[in-house]
């Protein structure tokens, strides 16, 4: 597969997510407006996320926004998340899982692959966020990734965060 692109999930699932984690007004227009990440200038690397919902956080307040996006990527790709800058810059807005990491057969996962992305205002300024929706949020870089000479993993995903553990013994990652 040669083909890296981003879509948009159903409205069904995008409905599931947004009401499931608090965004229940105006769900159907959010839907009807997301757009797909693009870079704002040729020479950058990230692709903006865009927020499909206003968002208002408190200091030290929480929030996972779903995007209505998945994407589908070469196998030797993976989609990194972070923060945009000037957001961490001005507010400290920080991605909980510092950085986001979707590989490529999440795409496949029984939520549709939707990119779900946890933020949270680590302001020591007492510094309140409130953003519109439409404002770009997060960024996403492709990045090419190598495997080992012996590499033999034949599991398959079905989830998302954390689902790779899901069926083996715990581990000390």
């Amino acid at each position: 597969m040669n083909i890296t692109e981003f879509q948009k999930i159903s409205f069904q699932q995008f409905q599931k997510d947004a009401i499931q984690n608090g965004f229940i007004q105006d769900v159907e227009e959010a839907y009807a407006q997301i757009h797909l990440p693009k870079r704002a200038t040729s020479g950058s690397a990230g692709y903006d996320f865009y927020l499909p919902f206003d968002l208002d956080l408190s200091p030290g307040e929480s929030r996972i926004i779903p995007t209505g996006i998945r994407c589908k990527m070469n196998e030797t790709l993976v989609l990194q998340i972070y923060p945009r800058s000037s957001l961490g810059f001005k507010y400290r807005l920080q991605l909980d899982n510092t950085v986001g990491i979707i590989d490529s057969d999440y795409y496949h996962a029984l939520n549709e692959g939707h990119i779900m992305i946890k933020v949270t205002n680590c302001t020591v300024e007492g510094k309140f966020v409130s953003l519109s929706k439409q404002t770009r949020f997060a960024q996403g870089l492709f990045l090419q990734y190598f495997k080992v000479k012996d590499d033999d993993v034949k599991e398959n995903r079905t989830g998302g965060i954390g689902s790779t553990n899901s069926n083996k013994a715990s581990s000390n990652d």
